[in-house]
C-alpha cells in the first residue's frame, strides 16, 4: 500500500524535521526565552501536525492575531480560517492554552486571595484580557477569604454583559461562601468603571450583605491595565 499523500518523504519533510531538530536543542540548551513567538507555535505544532512544515503556519498566526498570546487565545473559528492548521492544530493550542490557564489558577484555589493580590490578577488577566466580549465572574470565598470557585456567570457584547444578583448570591450559597469578588472586563482595553457598573456593584453588595456575605470588591480587567472598585472609593 502507498503511504498517504502526506506522509511522502520529500526533501521539504526532512529539511522540516531538521529544523525541528534545530528547534528542540536550542530550547534545551538555552531555554525558552531563545525561542521567537513563532519558534514557540512551531513547536507546539509539531506533535499536532508530525508530518507538516510548521513553520509557514506559525508565521501565519502570528501574522493574524499578533503574538504568540494572542494566537492561542484566538476563537477556535478563527483558528480554522489559517490555511493548514486544521482541527488538530487549532486543538493544540487550545489545550496549551487550557494548561497555562490550570497553572495560573493553581497558584490562587485555596488560598486567601486577599493576601495574593498580585497572583490573583495575574490570573485573572490571563483569563479575560483577550477576550473579544465582556464577561462576568465572581469568585467565591470561604471565611478564610479562600478561593472556593471562580465561576463565569454571564457573557455579553463588545461592551455588556449581564448580571442578576438573585442568581448570583443563590450560587454564593450553593458554595457556602462567606464572601465574594465580582469581576468583569472590557474589551476596549479600558477598565475604566461605567456608572451602570458602579451602580450594579453596589445593588450586589446590598443584597449580599442581607445574606450575610461580603462583596470584597469589584474588579474590572483591561488590555494590560486594571481597576479595583474598592481602591477607587466606589463600592
Amino acid at each position: 500500500m502507498s503511504p498517504a499523500a502526506d506522509e511522502i518523504d520529500t526533501p521539504e519533510v526532512h529539511g522540516a524535521a531538521g529544523h525541528r531538530s534545530r528547534l528542540r536543542a536550542r530550547l534545551l540548551k538555552a531555554g525558552p526565552d531563545s525561542l521567537a513567538d513563532h519558534e514557540v507555535l512551531e513547536m507546539m505544532l509539531f506533535l499536532a501536525l508530525p508530518r507538516r512544515d510548521t513553520k509557514p503556519i506559525a508565521r501565519a498566526l502570528v501574522t493574524k492575531f499578533g503574538s504568540y498570546a494572542q494566537a492561542i487565545a484566538a476563537p477556535i473559528a478563527e483558528l480554522l480560517a489559517v490555511e493548514g492548521l486544521g482541527e488538530a492544530g487549532a486543538a493544540a493550542l487550545k489545550i496549551v492554552q487550557a494548561a497555562a490557564l490550570r497553572l495560573v489558577r493553581a497558584e490562587v484555589i485555596y488560598r486567601p486571595i486577599l493576601n495574593h493580590w498580585d497572583r490573583l490578577i495575574e490570573y485573572l488577566t490571563a483569563v479575560l484580557a483577550r477576550e473579544r466580549v465582556e464577561q462576568a465572574r465572581v469568585l467565591f470565598l470561604d471565611h478564610r477569604n479562600r478561593l472556593i470557585a471562580d465561576e463565569v456567570q454571564s457573557q455579553g457584547t463588545i461592551n455588556h454583559t449581564p448580571v442578576y444578583p438573585r442568581e448570583l448570591l443563590k450560587r454564593a450559597l450553593d458554595h457556602h461562601a462567606t464572601a465574594i469578588i465580582l469581576v468583569h472586563n472590557h474589551p476596549s482595553g479600558d477598565p475604566t468603571p461605567s456608572q451602570e457598573d458602579i451602580a450594579m456593584t453596589r445593588e450586589i453588595k446590598q443584597a449580599a450583605a442581607a445574606l450575610s456575605i461580603v462583596l470584597h470588591d469589584h474588579v474590572i480587567i483591561g488590555n494590560g491595565k486594571w481597576v479595583s472598585l474598592k481602591r477607587l472609593g466606589l463600592l
